[in-house]
């Protein structure tokens, strides 16, 4: 079955993406648009390092993005190159599948996102934290989303 706009403005998928986004970076510690290019690349499947190149385009440039989503174990080797393979083929890691699925989670209404000791707008030390904490506070309330 297709979804269409309408289905998606039903589910009002869209609603809190910014919170769920921010509160979702400050969780992993990871950036934005590394958030985002992660969804963009677990959407494929499989790519390589060009693939990986050419998704980031619409995103700001960081010339450490690769090399930091590797080492910190967002993306993984799922071949490697060898003599009959020109390049070596990546996949998101099963920790950036995780991440993203409570993501989808958290914008279906599924879950909440948690307002502990341990989240990191809990302690609502600067203005922002203040801000994303009462707009988690409101979307959690939020039984229709």
């Amino acid at each position: 079955m297709r979804i269409n706009s309408h289905d998606l403005k039903e589910l009002k998928i869209l609603q809190y993406y910014r919170i769920i986004r921010r509160s979702i970076c400050a969780q992993f510690d990871i950036k934005q648009a590394d958030l985002e290019i992660l969804i963009y690349l677990d959407g494929l499947g499989h790519f390589d390092r060009q693939t990986f190149i050419e998704g980031q385009y619409t995103y700001s440039w960081d010339q450490t993005r690769w090399d930091r989503l590797r080492t910190n174990g967002w993306v993984s080797e799922f071949r490697k190159r060898n003599k009959n393979q020109k390049y070596t083929i990546y996949q998101t890691s099963t920790k950036t599948r995780l991440m993203i699925m409570r993501m989808y989670r958290i914008m279906l209404g599924e879950e909440d996102i948690p307002q502990t000791i341990r989240s990191p707008f809990y302690k609502r030390e600067s203005y922002s934290d203040k801000v994303n904490a009462k707009a988690i506070d409101l979307m959690n309330k939020d039984k229709e989303r």
